[in-house]
């Protein structure tokens, strides 16, 4: 359990730990899956390793990211964000470090796609690569 800005809250694994309606709450709040429907949550869920931050004096999931990895050579960190409301109060930070910490991702490469927040992943080791990067987008 940790301490943000006077918030007790705590980091929890899986998404059998989390309400798939609090997730969609979340993911609406962003600008990459806020047209994602139900379903493919659901099922993006069921075939990720997913983390939140959960405030327990308020009964709240206020933070969610999902790792995909085959295990063996690379990670994709994705889908992290935290309540706007709660934003700026270290809450991404400890989401992220607490990712980090997981031995199944020691000594992968790690690869994330974001347009922001910058700052809180090169805290991680992450580095902004052009022309290197390539995207086939999809509306999901």
């Amino acid at each position: 359990m940790g301490r943000g800005l006077d918030m007790h809250y705590r980091i929890i694994d899986g998404a059998e730990n989390m309400s798939i309606e609090e997730v969609i709450r979340l993911l609406r709040m962003t600008y990459w899956a806020d047209k994602r429907s139900k379903e493919q949550i659901e099922k993006s869920m069921q075939n990720s390793s997913c983390y939140g931050v959960y405030l327990d004096d308020e009964n709240k999931l206020v933070g969610f990211a999902r790792v995909i990895s085959d295990c063996a050579t690379t990670y994709y960190l994705c889908d992290v964000i935290i309540d706007t409301e709660y934003q700026r109060r270290g809450l991404g930070t400890a989401l992220v470090a607490h990712i980090e910490s997981q031995p199944e991702y020691a000594g992968l490469r790690g690869i994330l796609i974001t347009r922001d927040a910058h700052a809180l992943y090169r805290k991680f080791g992450f580095e902004v690569l052009n022309e290197r990067v390539m995207v086939k987008s999809l509306n999901c």
